[in-house]
């Protein structure tokens, strides 16, 4: 079964959004689209500034290994740095059709 999971941030005051585009396109594809299971990966943010990034896989345990390793990861340490972390929130959830 397919798993969607959706992540909400904002970004730390000194990080625009210039910057924090490239970031987010250096994140997804030198880690998100080379893992196991990737699907798509859609990146929105609002016009207070909150980013809503939903990311597809393949199965829960896709996710599960990616996420896993994504803090101890080299390439996503300059998109973690630019992110508020008292502002992240995340879900998960299971396609059903």
């Amino acid at each position: 079964m397919s798993t969607v999971e959706t992540v909400r941030f904002k970004l730390i005051p000194e990080v625009g959004t210039e910057e924090f585009d490239a970031l987010d396109r250096k994140v997804e594809s030198e880690y998100m689209a080379q893992r196991p299971g990737f699907v798509s990966r859609e990146v929105t943010r609002s016009e207070e500034g909150e980013y809503l990034v939903i990311v597809h896989w393949a199965t829960p345990e896709d996710a599960d290994a990616t996420m896993k390793g994504f803090f101890g990861a080299s390439e996503t340490q300059d998109f973690l740095a630019a992110i508020d972390k008292s502002t992240v929130a995340s879900g998960r959830y299971l396609t059903v059709r």
